[in-house]
């Protein structure tokens, strides 16, 4: 049946508009995510770092998450997990250089780096930044502060009033079986955790800022000195010990005194922050600045000079904030050499400064950029079918969704440098990569097809993986580039089973979507009745069931072998593993279906749709079961979403029931009139 113009129009556009409303909803959704309802923060006094300053410190090792990663790094995943973002706004004090109006405030963004140099250094102003997302006010109004906003984000000084109870809930429902704990409960236990975190970073260099106490015996001759310069007489003082232990069976007051500030210093220094390289040729371990104060007080350090020097040059650089900006970047600078000098020596340093630019980058945000100046090029390549202007949209599609395709190529690639190991090993990696692999194909199709649905296409399904992907890891806040789980650390293994699979798995997905573009052109008429566009969209589906059957028929075999090598058994009905056989058996029903003669186009496509279910399930939805082997991918909190991409898919298959079945009415009428004359001819229904 040949649709007319006017209805191909139409149908474009509110195709146009699906997919307009479609990207708004999504976006809106992450947004909402992303950003909970926040006043901006005034913070008095606040001067911003300068940029030398800021890309100075994103350099600094530190051993985190058992590797080795840029300062950038851990700031930024740190951020992530109490704020829930990798940019904070606040409101500051406008710069003289920038004076243009009358406001006295002017709203500032602080990136990762900045944020953590406040912690650090800036306490007393940091403690007022909105640094806790809290998207439960339950949870604040449990521990006797009056919440706003459902979902909010609040400072320290906040909460701080509110800490002792917080703790206590916290202790306490942490003793309940993880399995039992309700949402309320988990997100009280992350706060207290979050709030313990942040303590320890306001409270890193306290020891830098106070400096130590000492007495004379009997109180007398009290005066301050530097951490460091108590370190240096820890032989003596342990000989004072022993000498008064002996002779009294006690120790001197005031060395008592001075040993619990000692204790105190280094204990609010010990966790978070592992930043000084080993400093015995025969150690590997990494010391935080409380470790490397109490080893050397215990005398069990085995280069106490080394160690004393790091704290006295981390004192030097606490204190030159009081100075000024350029001397405090020039004893950071001088720490940085320190610490970089020894982190190159054993190799650790490799690939710090290719990660601090990786994450500067900010590639895949990039990649979104032209993923979605993609989408709107395609959208103008179809709604300017047949024109002119059409073959320019055309170009300009593919020149930015190629481009975004080698964006996140660089991106992979970058990342396996950092990594040591190939691109795929955990749910991250696996969304980036299927995103990078789908477009590709689609890139491939389109070259073979010359029909322009695979062109416009890839660049929605860009749009939606790679926002996937940062919502994932928004949600997890973790880093993903950290050393693999035990079951996992297998380079070999991870090269030809996970990569086949996770190719299995884009090739499922990539056969769905092009299934959806089948549905949505014969629903909406914008296929103009071309036989030939549809048979293509058909043949290219068949191909891809093949394609998706091949790889994760392959994998799964290859995952077998490899839980043989591992487990000592090819198969156990794991989760997963029933997951990945049941992509196999369904693909395998779609080809016997149609070689049968079972379903026909419509039913091919219908399967296909489908299909993406199966690869959803096996993908991500085993992950909620929490049982099982392969327990490295479990996502908690995201089954919504995983729910709402099924309910799509069914809506979709029911729009297509109903397209196929006004067809058939339309075919049966037409027919009707075309061999009784008594019988008036009824118009298309849709």
């Amino acid at each position: 049946m040949q649709a007319t113009p006017e209805r191909s129009l139409t149908g474009r556009w509110i195709a146009f508009g699906v997919v307009i409303a479609l990207l708004i909803a999504v976006l809106a959704l992450l947004a909402r995510d992303m950003k909970p309802e926040s006043t901006l923060r005034k913070i008095e006094g606040y001067r911003p770092w300068a940029k030398e300053t800021v890309r100075l410190a994103e350099t600094l090792p530190v051993q985190d998450g058992g590797r080795i990663k840029p300062f950038s790094t851990y700031a930024g995943f740190t951020m992530l997990r109490l704020y829930g973002s990798r940019s904070m706004k606040i409101d500051a004090p406008n710069p003289d250089k920038i004076k243009v109006s009358s406001k006295p405030f002017a709203t500032l963004e602080l990136a990762p780096t900045d944020w953590l140099l406040d912690c650090l250094f800036r306490p007393s102003l940091a403690v007022d930044f909105p640094s806790f997302r809290i998207d439960n006010s339950a949870v604040v109004e449990a521990v006797g502060i009056t919440a706003g906003n459902k979902r909010d984000r609040y400072s320290y000084r906040d909460l701080e009033p509110a800490r002792d109870k917080l703790m206590e809930l916290g202790k306490s429902y942490e003793a309940i079986e993880s399995a039992k704990r309700d949402t309320f409960q988990n997100q009280t236990i992350d706060l207290a955790y979050n709030v313990r975190l942040f303590e320890s970073l306001i409270g890193y260099f306290g020891f830098a800022r106070t400096g130590i106490t000492m007495q004379g015996p009997e109180g007398q001759g009290a005066r301050t000195t530097e951490l460091s310069t108590v370190m240096q007489t820890a032989p003596i003082i342990r000989d004072v010990i022993t000498k008064s232990q002996k002779e009294t069976g006690k120790v001197p007051e005031h060395v008592q005194a001075l040993l619990e500030q000692v204790l105190d210093a280094s204990n609010f220094s010990k966790f978070g922050l592992f930043l000084l390289p080993p400093s015995d040729a025969n150690s590997t371990a990494w010391l935080s600045a409380g470790n490397a104060i109490m080893e050397v007080m215990t005398q069990q350090s085995a280069n106490p000079e080394e160690s004393i020097a790091d704290i006295k040059q981390l004192e030097a650089t606490v204190q030159a904030i009081g100075s000024s900006e350029d001397e405090f970047r020039a004893q950071l600078g001088k720490l940085s050499t320190r610490l970089i000098g020894r982190a190159k020596q054993d190799n650790q340093y490799r690939a710090v400064e290719l990660e601090a630019s990786y994450y500067r980058a900010d590639w895949f945000m990039n990649a979104l950029k032209l993923y979605f100046l993609g989408t709107f090029l395609a959208i103008g390549m179809v709604m300017a079918a047949g024109k002119t202007s059409g073959k320019v949209f055309f170009w300009l599609c593919a020149v930015a969704t190629a481009s975004g395709f080698l964006v996140s190529v660089i991106a992979i690639v970058q990342r396996c440098i950092i990594m040591q190991r190939p691109p795929i090993g955990n749910l991250y990696d696996t969304i980036i990569f299927i995103c990078t692999l789908v477009i590709a194909l689609a890139l491939f199709i389109e070259f073979l097809t010359r029909k322009r649905f695979a062109l416009a296409l890839a660049p929605l399904v860009g749009v939606g993986l790679v926002l996937l992907a940062r919502k994932f890891e928004i949600g997890e806040a973790k880093d993903h580039m950290d050393p693999l789980v035990a079951v996992l650390n297998s380079n070999y293994w991870l090269t030809i089973h996970v990569i086949t699979v996770t190719a299995g798995y884009a090739g499922g997905l990539l056969t769905a979507a092009i299934s959806f573009v089948y549905v949505l052109l014969r629903g909406f008429g914008l296929d103009g009745g071309d036989r030939d566009l549809r048979r293509s969209l058909t043949k290219v589906t068949y191909g891809c069931v093949c394609l998706t059957l091949l790889l994760s028929l392959t994998g799964t075999v290859l995952g077998g072998i490899w839980a043989n090598d591992s487990w000592g058994r090819f198969w156990g009905w794991d989760p997963k593993e029933n997951g990945a056989l049941m992509i196999v058996l369904w693909n395998l029903v779609i080809l016997h279906a149609r070689l049968g003669g079972y379903i026909k186009e419509w039913g091919l496509h219908f399967c296909s749709l489908f299909g993406s279910c199966v690869v959803a399930f096996s993908w991500w939805h085993v992950n909620f079961f929490n049982t099982g082997l392969h327990t490295y991918g479990f996502t908690n909190d995201k089954q919504t979403m995983l729910w709402v991409f099924y309910y799509i898919i069914l809506a979709v298959i029911i729009f297509g029931i109903i397209v196929r079945a006004i067809e058939e009415s339309n075919k049966r009428i037409a027919s009707a009139a075309s061999t009784s004359p008594d019988v008036p001819k009824v118009p298309e229904l849709f």
